[in-house]
């Protein structure tokens, strides 16, 4: 067996391959060219986030059976692509989040004293006490956007700097908010409150732009800003108008919506602390994920043991043809609901109706938490993790069996309760392989979920469909397909809008106002 490393990971790592019998090329720098040449005599490939596995170095990989990434992000990988070709796409969540968390820490330190901008004086010479006057943490309230594994240790470590700390999550429940010791708040209510303000969400729909020109304007007058977790959550250009009026005092950021910065006007701002993505980038933490990845590589290709993969559980290898598509259907159910219903879920049942009351019901139920949390959360959600986290969440979870299907020979069922509302969202199977999603609570539908979609509210009324599409094709987005679904007629309806490319938040504004629409949400399959 061969393993690839083609990005800089720990000696330990690569020693821990050697020593199990695995013939291990360490080849880094690599072009697209390169990787794409040399790719088809490997059954493992090793990578950090230099290295981009597109579906065309996929498609070359003839012998490829697993792709370990040390460290949690995968935007690299095209996972899709690699599932297709039945690869398993590993990473080491957990093993950079202490990192992470004391890097915000460390950054937040940085901006309330102002030590970069200080230190770059006085290497020119100066001596400016009362140009760098700074603030105190202690009795600061601290605003923590994201309280998953980071966001909930940068909470525990401020606590012991007596900061008050006060979080905002979706999906956060009371009861572990009290384990986390802060007080649960609304986002309106962080925005308000808060001296500080820390950002550990994934960029999602939801995310992107969280913070900008509106929002800054609730946040107190001399606030400061981190982030750490993804570029896009702020607007950089909003930012800056309010660094330069005065409304924020600074803000440290680790992470830009291009990496590495092309525009450089924001971060030579005198109240911006930066640094190059270095959240994850300690000895500690890059030799622990790369010892870890090198274990799991060695486990999967010389035992056949999966642990920590994002697109496939552990299962018996004969049991994957037929549970496959289920477990596919089931991710796509969570997926498709964590994007469509807001508030904190506290409970999930899955409902196996048809011939789904014969499978092995376990491995398609993680699915579904996986695809109900992976959106919503900025640390990784996998296979092995997501039962974890929907518990430590106070997320019940729960199954249901019925023989009755209706038209259907087969029918899942998801039901999620949030806010005191359950919805359900019920999928099968066409041609035994093929994902569809049939309802959406009352509303029946015949849905393909992929890519990206439009999902619409509006009013049944006639022209709804037309001025939607003549919106769209005025903005050169080409529509793949439409599907429409209503209580009854002249009532309330859904439109569902599969597009070929990305829909800008300024078109989606355009969409709001056309006469009949009630709401619209960007998901991403």
């Amino acid at each position: 067996m061969k393993v690839l490393v083609s990005d800089n990971i720990s000696p330990k790592g690569v020693e821990i391959m050697k020593k199990a019998g695995l013939e291990v090329d360490v080849k880094t720098g690599m072009s697209p060219e390169e990787l794409k040449a040399c790719i088809g005599e490997y059954h493992g490939l090793v990578i950090r986030s230099a290295t981009k596995v597109t579906k065309e170095i996929i498609e070359a990989a003839t012998n490829l059976k697993v792709i370990g990434r040390a460290g949690s992000g995968l935007d690299n990988v095209d996972k899709e692509a690699a599932t297709k070709r039945g690869i398993v796409v590993m990473n080491t969540p957990g093993g950079n989040t202490i990192t992470t968390a004391e890097h915000a820490i460390a950054m937040m330190f940085a901006l309330a004293r102002n030590i970069p901008q200080a230190t770059q004086s006085m290497k020119e010479g100066k001596w400016e006490k009362k140009k760098f006057m700074g603030v105190e943490l202690f009795n600061k309230t601290l605003g923590i956007l994201g309280l998953g594994n980071i966001g909930s240790q940068v909470a525990r470590r401020a606590q012991g700097l007596q900061m008050n700390v006060i979080g905002y999550d979706p999906f956060l429940s009371d009861e572990r908010a009290r384990e986390l010791g802060l007080e649960k708040v609304t986002l309106e209510e962080l925005f308000e409150r808060s001296d500080f303000i820390t950002i550990h969400t994934p960029l999602t729909p939801e995310t992107k732009n969280l913070i900008n020109r509106e929002t800054i304007k609730t946040m107190k007058d001399g606030v400061r800003i981190i982030n750490c977790a993804r570029g896009g959550i702020i607007n950089e250009k909003d930012l800056y108008e309010a660094l330069e009026a005065g409304k924020v005092a600074g803000a440290a950021l680790d992470v830009f919506e291009k990496e590495p910065p092309e525009d450089l006007t924001l971060i030579k701002h005198e109240k911006v602390i930066c640094t190059p993505h270095l959240g994850a980038s300690t000895k500690e933490a890059q030799e622990n994920v790369a010892v870890a990845i090198a274990e799991q590589i060695v486990d999967y290709l010389l035992q056949g043991t999966i642990r920590n993969a994002v697109n496939f559980p552990s299962i018996p290898a004969d049991q994957v043809p037929h549970l496959r598509p289920y477990i596919n259907l089931a991710e796509i159910l969570g997926k498709f609901t964590a994007q469509v219903y807001e508030g904190g879920v506290t409970e999930v049942t899955l409902e196996y109706r048809g011939e789904a009351t014969e499978i092995d019901t376990k491995p398609v139920t993680i699915a579904a938490l996986k695809g109900l949390l992976e959106p919503i959360l900025t640390e990784t959600v996998n296979f092995v993790n997501a039962p974890i986290i929907a518990k430590e969440r106070g997320i019940e979870v729960k199954e249901t069996k019925s023989p009755d299907s209706g038209d259907y020979y087969t029918m899942l069922v998801m039901r999620v309760k949030a806010n005191g509302q359950a919805n359900e969202v019920f999928g099968t199977l066409y041609g035994k392989k093929e994902p569809r999603i049939i309802r959406i609570d009352n509303f029946p539908v015949e849905i393909v979920p992929e890519g990206t979609m439009l999902f619409i509210y509006n009013n049944d009324r006639p022209g709804v469909i037309g001025n939607i599409g003549t919106l769209l094709g005025k903005n050169d987005i080409n529509i793949a397909r439409m599907h429409f679904g209503r209580e009854s007629r002249g009532g309330m309806a859904i439109s569902v809008v599969n597009v070929d490319t990305e829909v800008s938040d300024e078109l989606l504004k355009e969409i709001r106002q056309l006469p009949n629409i009630i709401s619209v949400k960007v998901i991403k399959l």
